[in-house]
């Protein structure tokens, strides 16, 4: 087994502060960040993502150039790990190649009930903000917010799902119930 890096140390034995700062302090440590979050080697990956989303900024250039394989990278990953690296995502402008590919994801992981609703939520999040981009797909958000996919969720998540296809209804002048 090789031997753990000053980041791996750091994402092992800190708080998510301390984890912050560090990362923070030592930008040469960033890409190993990236490509830690990227691999599936636990437990460091998942919390990899989980900090690097609250040290980057809105379309950081340091994420842009492994936005790919972020995308990639995604399917195989466990729940809390898919949804960390969604949340980077988000943070992202995404080219339309990108945002095809990483919409199909989201929707398969939306269409999943087993799926933990942290993931779904926010799968869910990156389909209707990209919706908001491309009217073709308002009646997308309207066929997947059914009872079907929604009646899993917490009361919280789906009253905020709710307002997310009530808000995209709205956005498109749409006046039509979905479907329960």
């Amino acid at each position: 087994m090789s031997k753990e890096t000053k980041l791996e140390y750091a994402l092992l034995h800190s708080h998510k502060n301390e984890m912050i700062s560090f990362l923070k302090a030592h930008p040469e440590y960033f890409k190993e960040a990236i490509e830690l979050a990227i691999q599936d080697k636990q437990p460091y990956s998942w919390r990899a993502a989980w900090v690097l989303w609250s040290c980057i900024a809105k379309n950081d250039s340091r994420v842009q150039k492994h936005i790919h394989k972020i995308i990639k990278s995604i399917g195989d990953k466990t729940d809390g790990h898919q949804r960390e690296l969604l949340k980077i995502l988000l943070e992202m402008d995404l080219t339309p190649e990108q945002q095809g590919y990483l919409f199909d994801l989201c929707v398969s992981l939306w269409e999943q009930p087993e799926k933990k609703p942290s993931v779904r939520f926010t799968a869910f999040k990156f389909i209707n903000k990209t919706a908001r981009n491309y009217p073709d797909l308002a009646n997308e958000i309207l066929l997947l917010g059914q009872d079907k996919y929604i009646r899993t969720l917490s009361p919280g998540v789906r009253r905020s799902i709710e307002k997310m296809i009530k808000s995209t209804k709205a956005f498109y002048g749409h006046t039509t119930k979905s479907k329960g």
